[in-house]
């Protein structure tokens, strides 16, 4: 059976307009909400339910400075979450 943080990164992962989200951290540390709908071209809500969505899998965490919510990677959890991947992967092709 599939370890449950490893569905809930699948499923993160799964949505290409979130994929182009973790893609932004090749190129910045943090980014805002404001950032994501901009660089995205989505509006500024799905941006929020998409960074919610991306953090609640354990790919990102948020820190807010006044108004503004900056969202960066989690680098180790995203690490972890391969390697699971990883060994789900290979024990089921022997």
């Amino acid at each position: 059976m599939i370890n449950e943080e490893v569905q809930m990164f699948l499923k993160a992962l799964a949505n290409e307009k979130r994929q182009e989200i973790m893609f932004l951290f090749l190129d910045k540390k943090e980014v805002t909400v404001n950032q994501v709908a901009t660089l995205v071209k989505i509006g500024q809500s799905t941006a929020s339910e998409q960074l919610t969505r991306l953090k609640r899998a354990g790919l990102l965490t948020s820190r807010k400075e006044g108004k503004e919510v900056y969202y960066s990677p989690q680098q180790d959890k995203i690490m972890e979450l391969l390697e699971k991947l990883n060994v789900l992967i290979t024990n089921c092709c022997k």
